[in-house]
């Protein structure tokens, strides 16, 4: 049921191990500026080594980061940027609701509210099950 596999993604990311926060693409609208992506987690991602190594979490920062991820993916086929990198420049309304633990598979969905050809702004959710664990709104350019 992918619509992007990793392979795919990895040509549109410049991200790489061990800082590629997805694994794959199961919907993306371009024409109405939605994506929605996975991050399948085990316990061999490296930051659950230290964050904490008696009660691994995803970090929050890291599941921004995820999302911020898919939603370049989607910046850039949307707004016909392919090839240019999709830069991270703020996060708004952050929240953590959730702990993210080596087992769980985040699901992350992502709305562009505000377009334009060097600016963007999307609002993202990530969820494990039907549980919402975080949520955000990003702002992302694109560099001159």
């Amino acid at each position: 049921m992918s619509v992007m596999d990793v392979n795919e993604i990895l040509g549109i990311l410049p991200h790489r191990y061990p800082f590629m926060l997805v694994d794959r693409i199961t919907e993306m609208d371009t024409e109405n500026h939605s994506i929605v992506g996975y991050k399948n987690l085990t316990f061999n991602e490296p930051f659950f080594q230290g964050h904490f190594p008696d009660e691994p979490i995803m970090p929050g920062v890291m599941q921004l980061e995820a999302m911020a991820q898919i939603s370049g993916i989607l910046l850039n086929k949307a707004n016909d940027k392919v090839g240019e990198i999709a830069y991270f420049m703020a996060i708004n309304k952050a929240k953590f609701r959730r702990k993210v633990v080596p087992g769980d598979v985040l699901r992350m969905e992502i709305k562009v509210t505000r377009l334009r050809s060097r600016m963007a702004v999307v609002e993202g959710k990530a969820y494990v099950g039907d549980e919402l664990a975080s949520q955000a709104e990003l702002m992302f350019g694109y560099g001159a």
